[in-house]
This record gives C-alpha cells, sequence and structure tokens, in this order.
C-alpha cells in the first residue's frame, strides 16, 4: 500500500476502533494513503472512483465520531462506500472489488456487520435511515442514524419524500448533503441552483454565534433565549435556508468536506442536540487525481486505466453509441423527436444527441418516474420522445409505462441500455427483470437486436410507431462488430428472422438479442454431433412472431430459448405460452439466468457457473433429446 519499508497506516487500521486511536495530526497522511491505494488497486478492478476520492475525509470522520456496527452509517447508492469497507477491515480483501467472489462495489449487508444497509440505487438512505430511526425509537433504544446522501440524489422522488417525513418520524436524526455538484454528469435542476446558492451563505452555525455573542454584550445572558428567536428570525432573511427550517431540520454549513477536524466538531454537535439534522458538506469529486477532477463524468464509474495519464483501452462501438448516433441522425431527418435521460447523458450515449440538439434534449435528474411522465406530456402534444434509462433504473417507472404511457396508447419510445447482464456492478445493476416486468403491458411493442446494425433498424422502427408505446432492450458494452446502416430501414412489427434452416426432427433454437451469437456457436457444437440445428433471430419480444415459431416448432422435435434475462416470466415464458395456445406439443427448453438474483463477477465466469457457456447448452440439449426418446 505504502512504497516505504514501515507499515502504512492504512495497514495498520484493523477495524474502526484503531482508527479512532490515531493521533489527529496523522490524519491528513491517511488521507493521502486511500487516495493512493484507491487510484492503484481501481486501475487494475475498475470502479467508482472519482466519487470515493471525494469522501475520504468525510468517511474518516464518520468513523471517528460514530461507533458501527452499533451506530448506522448509509451511504446513498453506495458506490461511495470504498473507504468504509478499507476502515471496517477490509482492505486486505481490497483488490477482489467487483472480481468473482470478492468485496461488492456496493454496500452489502451479507458482506459485513458495518454496512446496514445494501443499495446500488440513489435515493434510498434517507428513508432507509429513517425506517431505522424509528425502530430504534420504539424499541427505546439511543443509537445514532447517519444517511449520507449526494445532491444529485436530491432531485430523486424517494429523498424528497422522505424530507417530508423527518421531522415528524423522529428526533435524532442526521442527514449529511455530500455537495459535489455531480451526480454522474453534471447536475442539473432547481435543487442544485438551491444548493450552489446555500454555498455563498455564511453557515447557519457562525450565525447563530455571533448573533448570540452581541446580544448577550448588550442584554446580559438573560436574553439569550430572545438571542435564540431572533437568529432563527434573521436567517430567514439573510439566507436562503428556509426550505430546510420549514421541514424541521437544523441546517449546518456549508462544510468544507475535507476538513477533518470542522468534520468531527460539527458531527459531534449534531449529534449531541435533540433535533434531526442536515449538515451540508462541499467536496470535490475525483480529488487527489488530475484526470478524475477534471473528467468526474468518465471517472464516476470506469473500466482499467492508465495512472499515468487516466487512459482507458479503446473498444469497439458500443450499443450506447450506436444508440446515440442513430438517434441523432433520426432527429436530423424528423423534428419531432425529442431525447430524455435521468441523469445519465454520457452512459446512455445521449451526450451525442445533445451536442446535435441541445434544445430537444433534457436531463431530469434522478427521476426516472418524473422522466417517463415528461415523455408522455410531450407525446400528448405531438413530440416522438425517446426515453433512454438503465434497464435496473428503469424498474422504477413501471407504473408510468403502464397507467401512463399504455393505457393512453402514448408513443412514448423506452430504450433501456445495460439491459441483461452487468457483470461487474452485481445484482443492484443486472437488467435481468424487465421482460417480465413489461409483457404483460397491454399494446406495449418490445424488441432486441441481435447487432449494433439490428439496433438502428429498431429506433427506426421505434420512430415510425405512433399509435402504441414501444421498448428496445439492449446490452452494455461493445456490439458484435457489424457496420452501421447509412439509411437504418424500419422492421415489419412482430416479425422475426430466419438466420439457419436445419433438419426437420431436429433442434429449433429461437434466440433473442445479444444471445443470437451464443446460438450460432451452440448449432456449431451440435452440428459436430451430427444435427442441423434452425437458428431464429426473435427479434420481437412483443408481438411474437406467431406464424414462424409455430411452423418450426411443429418440424422441430425441440424448441430451445435463449435470453439474456431471467427465465421466470421472460421471453421463453412469452414462447411457452403462445406454443400451448396454439396446442402446439413440442417440447421447449428455456436457457436463461436462474430466478435469483445473480452476484457480480466477469461475464465469462457467470456464464460458466450458470450454464449458459455454448457447451454447456449444447449439453443440456443433447440430454434433453436423449430424453424424449
Amino acid at each position: 500500500m505504502d512504497s516505504a519499508s514501515s507499515k502504512s497506516l492504512l495497514e495498520s487500521l484493523q477495524s474502526p476502533s484503531d482508527l479512532k486511536k490515531l493521533p489527529e495530526d496523522q490524519l491528513p497522511r491517511l488521507s493521502a494513503e486511500i487516495r493512493r491505494f484507491l487510484i492503484e488497486v481501481l486501475s487494475e478492478t475498475g470502479g467508482h472512483l472519482a466519487p470515493n476520492l471525494g469522501v475520504v475525509e468525510l468517511t474518516i470522520a464518520l468513523h471517528r465520531i460514530f461507533t458501527t456496527p452499533r451506530d448506522k452509517i448509509l451511504f446513498d447508492v453506495s458506490h461511495q462506500s470504498y473507504i468504509h469497507k478499507l476502515l471496517t477491515g477490509r482492505a486486505g480483501r481490497f483488490r477482489t472489488l467487483r472480481q468473482f467472489g470478492g468485496l461488492s462495489g456496493f454496500s452489502k449487508r451479507a458482506e459485513s456487520e458495518h454496512d446496514a444497509y445494501g443499495a446500488g440505487h440513489a435515493g434510498t438512505a434517507l428513508s432507509a435511515g429513517l425506517g431505522m430511526a424509528a425502530a430504534r425509537d420504539l424499541a427505546g433504544d439511543d443509537y445514532d442514524v447517519v444517511a449520507v446522501v449526494g445532491d444529485g440524489s436530491f432531485g430523486c422522488g424517494t429523498t424528497l419524500e422522505g424530507l417530508n417525513n423527518i421531522s415528524t418520524t423522529t428526533k435524532k436524526f442526521i442527514l449529511i448533503l455530500n455537495d459535489n455538484e455531480w451526480s454522474i454528469d453534471k447536475n442539473v435542476g432547481a435543487l442544485s441552483r438551491y444548493f450552489s446558492k446555500l454555498q455563498e451563505t455564511e453557515t447557519y452555525e457562525w450565525l447563530r454565534r455571533r448573533t448570540r455573542q452581541v446580544i448577550e454584550t448588550i442584554a446580559g445572558k438573560r436574553a439569550r433565549e430572545q438571542a435564540s428567536r431572533l437568529v432563527h428570525a434573521v436567517r430567514g432573511l439573510i439566507s436562503p435556508l428556509s426550505f430546510f427550517q420549514e421541514l424541521g431540520l437544523t441546517y449546518y454549513g456549508p462544510i468544507d468536506g475535507h476538513n477533518i477536524k470542522r468534520l468531527e466538531a460539527v458531527l459531534r454537535a449534531a449529534r449531541s442536540r435533540k433535533e434531526p439534522a442536515i449538515i451540508h458538506i462541499i467536496t470535490e469529486k475525483g480529488r487527489g487525481y488530475a484526470p478524475a477532477r477534471s473528467d468526474p463524468a468518465k471517472f464516476h464509474g470506469i473500466g482499467r486505466y492508465n495512472i499515468a495519464n487516466g487512459a482507458t483501452a479503446a473498444g469497439g462501438l458500443t450499443y450506447s453509441q450506436a444508440f446515440g448516433q442513430t438517434l441523432a441522425q433520426l432527429a436530423k431527418e424528423d423534428p419531432r423527436i425529442t431525447a430524455i435521460t435521468a441523469a445519465m447523458p454520457s452512459g446512455t450515449g445521449l451526450s451525442i444527441f445533445r451536442e446535435h440538439y441541445p434544445r430537444r434534449f433534457y436531463d431530469v435528474g434522478i427521476a426516472e418516474e418524473h422522466a417517463l411522465l415528461f415523455a408522455c406530456g410531450q407525446a400528448c402534444m405531438g413530440q416522438r420522445p425517446f426515453v433512454a434509462v438503465y434497464s435496473t433504473f428503469m424498474q422504477r417507472a413501471v407504473d408510468m409505462i403502464q397507467h401512463d404511457a399504455a393505457l393512453q396508447r402514448l408513443p412514448v419510445r423506452l430504450c433501456m441500455d445495460r439491459a441483461g447482464l452487468s457483470p461487474d456492478d452485481g445484482p443492484t445493476h443486472h437488467g435481468l427483470f424487465d421482460i417480465a416486468m413489461l409483457r404483460c403491458i397491454p399494446d406495449l411493442v418490445m424488441m432486441q437486436p441481435k447487432d449494433e446494425a439490428e439496433l438502428a433498424c429498431m429506433l427506426r422502427t421505434m420512430q415510425q410507431t405512433d399509435d402504441v408505446p414501444s421498448a428496445i432492450r439492449y446490452p452494455r458494452g461493445s456490439g458484435e462488430g457489424v457496420p452501421m446502416p447509412e439509411h437504418p430501414e424500419a422492421l415489419p412489427i412482430g416479425k422475426a428472422e430466419l438466420l439457419q434452416r436445419g433438419e426437420d426432427g431436429g433442434v429449433c433454437l429461437v434466440a433473442l438479442g445479444n444471445m443470437n451469437s451464443v446460438a450460432l456457436a451452440v448449432r456449431s457444437l451440435l452440428a459436430a454431433n451430427g444435427m442441423a440445428a434452425t437458428c431464429i433471430n426473435a427479434r420481437f419480444i412483443k408481438p411474437l412472431d406467431a406464424d414462424m415459431l409455430c411452423a418450426e416448432a411443429a418440424r422441430h422435435r425441440l424448441v430451445v430459448t435463449l435470453e439474456d434475462h431471467v427465465v421466470d416470466g421472460g421471453f421463453g415464458s412469452a414462447v411457452l405460452e403462445l406454443l400451448s395456445e396454439r396446442d402446439c406439443r413440442t417440447p421447449l427448453l428455456r436457457v436463461g439466468w436462474p430466478g435469483r438474483f445473480i452476484e457480480h463477477g466477469s461475464l465469462e465466469k457467470l456464464r460458466e457457473k450458470y450454464g449458459l457457456t455454448p457447451q454447456a447448452i449444447a449439453e443440456r440439449i443433447i440430454a434433453k433429446l436423449e430424453s424424449l426418446r
């Protein structure tokens, strides 16, 4: 960890109790060691570098003032919990971060007793922490609950709902507003401007002290109560703190989030008072590493990189980039097209669209529900809105997709990035449930491309679908290397593609999206065993190509569906239902992820473990055929 021959401070810390014993003058050195260690390890494992570089001093201060696991510290999203892991006995395993069988990149209750709450989505910490505080009060206990929430999450509906309930639920709760002006990309909206305005004000604690000193000098200590009342009155006149005051929260700040001594003093003060408090700290995302500081969006979540310059390995065209490029191309032809994202213009590829059409681009912040309703409003007025969101975050807006878009037959276009396995991020980010959530919704058109070129054609199809909502799902990472079409053409709704025709009485492989390449590899393995399989690219999840699927099922001994989704309620289930309704007796084998939460790890490791490699699938098919004799 440290190039010096002597043991580093970080290596000497086996638990938070060791940190509490560390002399105050050693804390800057510890902070520097932690930053060097994070930069080194994450260059090999990838991960959320910039957010963690910004909360080093805050995490140190939290663990010096509070005592986990008795006290509860919750990190919203929890991608910034790396320092917390280092200080709670996991430094020795930290190089396994995000590796198969290693530490999670997020807080995880099963991983450590110090992880009070596991989460990977924004807007969770405040409400969950408030629930813990309420449970504590009911039990007559007195431990502290601290929720660390980034300013980007304050635009999230669940955070605002939780804020509304703090003062009516408990008198002992500490909310830390970690203000770095970023979520993944630069924060947007009125709350972001409000927090910026707060940064320009004098702190409430300074105002309280100075006012009390002046009045006590003039009228004596008996006037202390009047001084307190005057502070509250004057505060509302000269600073924009009334929002938190009206919510019943005592406001501390803004505080330098990199000054440990000041942080500890404010944390002690907030802990000692019998009233819920919000501590507003200012931090720098990417602090201590120039490449991350200059490009926080890139280093929010990053793969392996060169420490010297922050460069990452060049890859092929990603599905996200193909999406952004194609949508910008379509928007040039159609002025009604708009693009909407929930705080992820870079991650979804919409930064490309934003460069060309800034007035038709909308970043609504971390607010998926609002994004869908906003799109519904635009669709009502004749616009053609495309909403780009990660599959794992789409699930927050299922109500809006069903109740508002589908019920009213509004042509909202839902584009779900990171559908399927999101390997190193793990169960909070896998997009393995979207088909099951959405395919039961009436009138929704849903599809998945086999490659980036077909993605472009499906976007054209969505553009021309004006009477119902439509959805497309596509995976994380690079495409198949297929050249993008110069003029993508729309696909006929509900029509599959026959890729390879096999022999009668054999096997029919019906693959969805990125599983088509797996199906073709399986076909080659089966051919080595004397079986010529049929391969169908399903293209559409809803509506299915009933005519082709039923006709091919009728001439084969076995139908096999392949999907990058859980088998429960997924694409294979849809095909099974279709064959049952058409009274087709051909057996069906569903291949997909099991109905459980899949851990983090490389795609290769996880496919091998769960039997989704071509070899494992071919063996299952052969065994199934033998059982049918």
